[in-house]
């Protein structure tokens, strides 16, 4: 299902019972769904629509564990597609209030039952995206995600007078858990629309926190700068200003210096000329943010922070429960994921992988003995992210290990940080780095359709089509001066010698991304391989 209310209460009502619940995204196909309802055995599902059930009912014959689904919305005259097997949760509902008010004793049972629940029981299976394999069922106990609720609480206070938009998914661990700490501290939560709805939302409900991944800032500063760039001469000269007095204030700030009387009445007028402005799309009311599920950028962090606001970064993974660290509020250092949460222990292996342990960590992956003893050794949590701690607990995280790019020459290169730059840009949607046992590196571009056919209207043309778009030598053009930007910070080892802009879109029932929005490294390489061969010939 989406995430909306239902989900949250479905999700409550199963763990009370002491059952185990395994989130699916809704973005999966049929032979997906199948394959992790087989693999966790489930004996019940609970589906959003009749589009999710129509993709359940196709596979259900291979499903013989699979007893009875729930649909969450189903119009009065509809008929269900599985006879007493398949109800409107409505239904489901109505019986277990008629129990409660017909069976002597039940509500006390339910309570017992809910109170005499093993901390240390299974309660929920995650399936892990599977960015680099097949997905792998990820066992989280009840004491895990408490552990977690509760260290992270400390770090990110809350209080019953917040307001949250809740807009990621919550099949994803990361939303799942804040959603826990929301009901832990009684704030109260909204539900967008839609990833598309997200502007209209935060202005209709004007949140005062909000979790995000780097996905949706890039966005927005790139939507923010683009409009910028359109606007007169005067207007863009303004907000040139008010960015260099906005970020020479929160660089003050975040480095613990007083900021000087001069530049706090600059600053001033720059909120009320600019930055208030900004921030008034999304409501006006937000004091913190929290970004997680891949590694912001420090450009739009240092951007949220020059508008007064800024983004607490923090880092984990579904193997986690999932958060690791955060950024502190009053203390964030721009570049680093911040410190350990309380109770939780790190350490950087020899070959500079992340090592964790605590009561976050997972016993193990369902079924899977031989996975869990390559991750899990000696007590310590294999996180397969390359980082470094400094003096004061700070940890920067620098690639991913697997993700790491050995030219043929030997040098070690980190694709995500590049990527991140290249994603800088207005016109790139999305960008992945090419070079593993090449002779240089080169990039796959994703123009962002909508700003590149913009440009060409405004430079006085047409947009063809983008297949004929992006081979246009002014377009190119345009995506050299990006590259070549991005090179400039680079050792002549990283810098991108050649790029192709792909007339296509990522998506994720493509295959090219995660249900989490994380690029599948190895679909995109194989699917344009001929285009990768190209730009080594």
């Amino acid at each position: 299902s989406e995430s909306r209310p239902e989900w949250t209460m479905t999700d409550l009502a199963i763990l009370t019972a002491g059952a185990i619940t395994v989130p699916l995204y809704p973005t999966l196909g049929a032979e997906q769904m199948r394959g992790i309802l087989a693999d966790s055995g489930a004996r019940f599902a609970v589906v959003s629509d009749e589009e999710q059930a129509a993709k359940l009912r196709s596979v259900r014959q291979s499903l013989p564990s699979l007893e009875a689904v729930a649909v969450i919305d189903r119009g009065e005259g509809d008929t269900p597609g599985a006879g007493a097997t398949e109800m409107r949760l409505s239904v489901v509902v109505a019986r277990g209030h008629k129990r409660l008010m017909t069976e002597g004793g039940l509500g006390r049972r339910y309570r017992e039952v809910t109170a005499g629940l093993d901390p240390d029981a299974v309660a929920t299976i995650i399936y892990t995206s599977g960015t680099t394999g097949e997905p792998k069922g990820v066992m989280l106990t009840h004491a895990n995600i408490l552990s977690n609720v509760k260290a992270s609480r400390q770090v990110i206070p809350m209080t019953s007078e917040d307001w949250a938009l809740s807009f990621l998914p919550l099949s994803h661990s990361l939303e799942r858990t804040v959603m826990y700490l929301y009901l832990y501290d009684g704030v109260t939560v909204a539900f967008a629309e839609s990833l598309e709805t997200i502007g209209r939302d935060l202005q209709a409900v004007a949140p005062t926190i909000m979790t995000g991944v780097p996905r949706v800032f890039e966005k927005v500063q790139a939507r923010v700068l683009e409009s910028v760039a359109q606007a007169p001469a005067l207007r863009r000269k303004i907000f040139g200003w008010a960015l260099g007095v906005g970020w020479g204030r929160a660089s003050r700030e975040l480095a613990g210096q007083s900021v000087p009387w001069p530049l706090r009445l600059q600053n001033r007028l720059a909120d009320r000329l600019v930055f208030g402005k900004i921030r008034a799309r999304t409501g006006g009311n937000l004091r913190l943010i929290v970004s997680g599920g891949a590694p912001l950028g420090r450009a739009p962090a240092e951007f949220f922070c020059a508008i007064g606001m800024p983004i607490a970064e923090g880092y984990g993974l579904t193997e986690t429960a999932p958060v690791l660290t955060v950024n502190p509020r009053e203390a964030v250092r721009i570049g680093t994921v911040g410190p350990a949460i309380p109770g939780v222990e790190l350490k950087v292996a020899a070959d500079g992988e992340l090592l964790a342990r605590g009561p976050n960590i997972m016993p193990g992956y369902f079924g899977k003995p031989e996975a869990t003893a390559e991750v899990i050794k000696d007590g310590w949590f294999h996180t397969g992210d390359i980082a470094e701690i400094d003096a004061d607990g700070y940890v920067t995280i620098t690639d991913r290990k697997k993700d790491l790019l050995v030219t043929s020459g030997g040098k070690n290169i980190a694709p995500q940080p590049v990527e991140g730059r290249l994603r800088a840009s207005p016109l790139v949607a999305e960008a992945v780095l090419i070079g593993d046992r090449r002779q240089y590196v080169t990039a796959l571009l994703l123009p962002d359709r909508a700003l590149l056919e913009e440009q060409v209207r405004r430079a006085g043309g047409e947009a063809p089509a983008l297949e004929v778009l992006v081979e246009r030598d002014d377009v190119r053009a345009w995506y050299q001066a990006v590259v070549d930007e991005v090179n400039k910070s680079l050792a002549g080892f990283e810098q991108i010698k050649r790029f192709a802009v792909l007339a296509a879109e990522f998506s994720i029932a493509g295959g090219e991304l995660t249900p989490t929005m994380k690029v599948r490294r190895r679909v995109v390489t194989e699917r344009w391989q001929a285009v990768i061969d190209g730009l080594y010939s």
